[in-house]
């Protein structure tokens, strides 16, 4: 959570771009037609205009490291100058997110997350995600897109680019609150048939610019090897999948190298730079940055603003600028800031929070001396009857909180329980916890004679699973051995 005063229901409305017909159109890259409603000027025009709601949605770019940004931007351009589509103007930007994501919109605008850069490790790999955005965008994936959607009669932008998005008050929809995670659904839309198209460009691009293309399926085992390890620790290791980036890039091992293979023999000795790499992302942020609050398995503190709560057993947290997502099984969260000047608490979960909203068994209620009030609802998530529990708290310092909380209906009796529990757990912290909570860092050490897994797993400045992190993001998770004068990567202050 960004630190605001207001911090409005989250809703990234793209252009309401209303399309009246549509155009055969080619891929530049791939020589595919297909039909679309927009011309690639258009297209410009569109990524120039949503590019600045992305960055806010990610709390910026990540201005920390200046020459981080450049370098990433080099490597990209290198990719991109490699690319059929010489007309575009990229733009690559490294975001200031702890996810592990990338993705394009048209016209050129390619993101990455620093939780992505934290996760690779060589210039390769980066190079390989970066082509794989530019493979997006060379074959028009987008354009496509919307025209596919155009003839399934949606014709606003919002609905064919972003998807269902974490929303706020819209259309009487509560359940629009507790969509998939923010940018996720930028990518969602894309088939197995667009990503696998996308990974041949990608590798097309990786052996025109010299790099080893086998970086881009290295790259996807990090990515099983780390989800799966924050799903073991979150205590739903069966939802594993649901936790990546795979979600939203239906890829896997078997399609990349399918996509490696198609490309033809590689010239040995392909460009992988691991320690130039390593050197360029020292220092690097990893995970949450204390400012902008933290999240600790199931816990959420934010120092900065002095409180912290913990979610049900089982819910998975994200910490996007204006919100903290819960994601479970068989249920959901929402946790954000109300407008401000709110007034009397009853009467804002009664009739204020949601006006298109019917609450019932309203009440006043405290939590842990703080005022608050919550009520019921029925809705939809995901166009599937669902009840929600509406929770609103008035923070000493006047601030009200807001917990929404959605579960199937079939499953909300026993899960409302939970629910209140999460609301009474929320508190405020003092000053010595706040402090307590320091940035944590990617840190480049070399290996010394007689270092091991476990020496250097007890300089990682984690809580838990220190020799699993530190195997997931040195790429050891399969045994390989430590070799003294090699560069590793450590979570540290």
């Amino acid at each position: 959570m960004r630190i605001k005063h207001v911090l409005p229901a989250l809703l990234l409305a793209a252009t309401a771009l209303l399309v009246s017909g549509c155009m055969q159109a080619t891929s530049p890259a791939t020589g595919r037609t297909f039909s679309t409603p927009i011309s690639e000027a258009q297209e410009s025009e569109l990524g120039a205009k949503e590019h600045p709601k992305i960055l806010k949605e990610f709390g910026g770019a990540y201005a920390e490291k200046p020459a981080l940004n450049a370098y990433i931007d080099s490597v990209g351009q290198f990719v991109a100058a490699t690319s059929e589509r010489q007309d575009v103007k990229y733009t690559f930007t490294v975001l200031d997110s702890a996810d592990i994501n990338a993705f394009a919109l048209p016209g050129g605008y390619i993101y990455i997350t620093r939780g992505l850069l934290a996760l690779a490790v060589n210039e390769a790999e980066v190079a390989g995600v970066l082509g794989h955005e530019v493979g997006h965008v060379t074959a028009r994936h987008t354009a496509e897109r919307m025209g596919q959607q155009q003839k399934a009669q949606i014709g606003v932008l919002a609905g064919v680019l972003l998807g269902t998005l974490l929303g706020g008050e819209q259309g009487g929809q509560m359940g629009g609150q507790l969509a998939t995670e923010g940018a996720e659904t930028y990518l969602g839309t894309y088939s197995q048939d667009q990503e696998l198209e996308a990974d041949t460009l990608g590798v097309r691009y990786l052996k025109r610019a010299t790099y080893d293309p086998q970086a881009m399926a290295s790259f996807l085992s990090a990515l099983d090897a780390d989800t799966r390890l924050q799903a073991r620790l979150a205590g739903n290791e069966a939802a594993a999948d649901a936790y990546s980036m795979k979600q939203s890039h239906p890829r896997t091992a078997d399609r990349v190298q399918q996509a490696i293979n198609a490309a033809g023999p590689v010239t040995p000795g392909g460009m992988i730079a691991r320690n130039e790499y390593l050197t360029k992302i020292d220092g690097i942020l990893w995970g949450d940055d204390p400012q902008q609050g933290v999240i600790q398995g199931r816990a959420f503190i934010h120092p900065a603003l002095r409180f912290t709560f913990t979610a049900p057993a089982g819910f998975r947290l994200v910490n996007k600028p204006e919100a903290v997502i819960g994601q479970a099984k068989n249920g959901a969260m929402v946790f954000d800031m109300a407008p401000k000047d709110t007034g009397d608490l009853l009467a804002y979960v009664q009739s204020q929070w949601n006006p298109k909203a019917k609450i019932t068994d309203a009440q006043r209620i405290n939590i842990n001396g703080m005022e608050g009030a919550t009520g019921i609802a029925q809705g939809t998530v995901n166009e599937q009857p669902a009840t929600f529990r509406l929770i609103a708290v008035r923070f000493p310092d006047n601030h009200v909180y807001r917990l929404l909380f959605a579960a199937p209906t079939q499953n909300f009796n026993s899960m409302d329980g939970q629910f209140g529990a999460t609301a009474n757990s929320f508190r405020q912290i003092s000053a010595a916890e706040a402090g307590g909570y320091k940035a944590k860092r990617i840190r480049i050490v070399t290996v010394q004679p007689g270092d091991t897994v476990e020496s250097l797993s007890a300089r990682m400045a984690l809580d838990e699973a220190k020799v699993d992190w530190f195997k997931v993001i040195n790429r050891l998770d399969n045994g390989q051995p430590l070799q003294a004068g090699q560069m590793v990567k450590i979570v540290s202050y």
